[in-house]
């Protein structure tokens, strides 16, 4: 990692430049005044095999490191030494191995970033909130989110946390100048361009066997330090990872829960409170997607290579994991399952063990509303309900199964079918063919 070099010849701003001060001599990489000091060199490498394989550290974290080594503290009483209170150092782009070939731009200052986004340096701090003002403020026009709770079938909430437009903008730039050049693990198929929920699911069309395992609270268990921790293993210095980390994560305000539409027992709506009031990846914003994705990096390398050694194939949509496999994988499919949720559970995430099914072939095996078991298609109940609905329409009028009430009904059935043939190809020929004889009124 580049952190050996900057480690070696300077052991931060205060630590990581390597600059101390010797009874009032400034002692700057492994020299001072021109003599080499022995305890310097050994001092960087037990700093970087401590730190190897980890996010680039932050200048505390090093420091407490430095005042803790048993060789550092005994070459401060040999020779006296203490802190010396310097002018930081300039920062620099210290990106990881792996992402020196990738095209970011490079950003050493909070000054640099926000010339970068177009704004001041005001309001860069107002937009990354690291006071976290928009938990602590009651104010909606002050706020930099709309939220908007959406009950799930299981009774549970998810909040949509949507950005007001400056901050979506600034998001929006952030995602298309720096998240969308830094490549994703293949099995990833979720937020990306080229992958779909169809390219997700067929990979397991036609296996003996299929586990299906979901992760629970995807996005807001994503917290702020693993955001920053990103930012800094992609190389930004650490103000300028703190700066976009703050843009990109949120913590909700505990008086969104109070709302009428939520219909949660005491105990799931404090636990619920507790979660997204930590900063996290707020559901709705540009950026999350490619964030989590991202954040999930080293879930997919550990998982793909446990599917592989049980002779299995592994895929992920967002928080939707796949496996599947043949006669070996379902000898193995429930000692597997324990092992993934291990995994799962050691790089940060939970599961969501009342989601998790191991389908075999005598039973519908769906992904994603996708069933798997021969080929890739759509369930015989979908494809039924959209051929009554079309068969309705041609009888009594589009108006009469319009029940939900769509403002353009016409474009919502033609989505339907759009989405049918793609997956089916024949279906949809026979969808389309009744949907081309509704008779529709003349302003739709």
């Amino acid at each position: 990692m580049n952190f050996c070099n900057v480690t070696a010849r300077a052991l931060s701003a205060a630590f990581l430049a390597g600059d101390f001060d010797v009874d009032g001599l400034v002692v700057r990489g492994s020299r001072v005044l021109g003599k080499r000091r022995r305890w310097l060199r050994p001092l960087a490498r037990r700093a970087v095999e401590t730190f190897a394989g980890r996010p680039r550290p932050r200048r505390v974290t090093l420091a407490e490191f430095i005042l803790g080594d048993p060789g550092f503290l005994q070459a401060s009483r040999r020779h006296g030494l203490r802190p010396a209170t310097l002018p930081t150092a300039p920062s620099i782009m210290c990106p990881v191995g792996a992402a020196e070939s990738w095209q970011i731009p490079s950003i050493r200052s909070a000054g640099e970033l926000a010339d970068w986004l177009g704004v001041t340096i005001g309001e860069l701090e107002w937009f990354a909130d690291r006071r976290s003002l928009e938990y602590k403020w009651n104010h909606g026009r002050l706020r930099h989110y709309h939220y908007r709770p959406l009950t799930k079938r299981s009774g549970q909430v998810r909040m949509v946390e949507a950005p007001k437009p400056r901050l979506k903008a600034i998001q929006r730039r952030i995602l298309a100048g720096i998240l969308d050049h830094i490549p994703l693990h293949d099995a990833a198929h979720g937020f990306r361009r080229g992958r779909s929920i169809n390219t997700f699911a067929s990979p397991h069309a036609g296996k003996r066997v299929v586990l299906k395992i979901d992760l629970h609270d995807f996005f807001p268990s994503i917290r702020l330090a693993r955001i920053q921790a990103l930012f800094r293993t992609i190389g930004y210095p650490e103000e300028v990872a703190d700066l976009l980390a703050g843009l990109c994560t949120n913590a909700t305000p505990p008086d969104v829960w109070e709302a009428d539409t939520i219909r949660l027992a005491g105990g799931q709506l404090q636990e619920a409170c507790w979660l997204y009031s930590q900063p996290h990846l707020p559901q709705g914003a540009p950026t999350s997607p490619a964030l989590a994705n991202l954040c999930a990096y080293r879930l997919d390398c550990r998982l793909h290579g446990l599917a592989q050694s049980a002779h299995a194939v592994y895929t992920r949509y967002a928080d939707d994991l796949a496996f599947s496999g043949d006669r070996d994988f379902e000898r193995a499919a429930k000692r597997f399952h324990l092992h993934v949720c291990a995994t799962v559970m050691e790089e940060g995430f939970s599961v969501h063990h009342r989601k998790t099914r191991i389908m075999r072939q005598g039973v519908r095996q769906r992904l994603t509303g996708l069933v798997v078991n021969e080929r890739l298609n759509v369930s015989r109940r979908q494809f039924d309900c959209l051929k009554a609905t079309l068969t309705n329409c041609i009888r009594f009028g589009p108006q009469s199964q319009n029940r939900s009430g769509h403002g353009e009904y016409r474009a919502h059935l033609d989505g339907r079918i759009s989405f049918v043939e793609t997956i089916n190809p024949a279906r949809g020929h026979r969808l389309r063919e009744l949907f081309d004889r509704i008779e529709w009124p003349e302003r739709d």
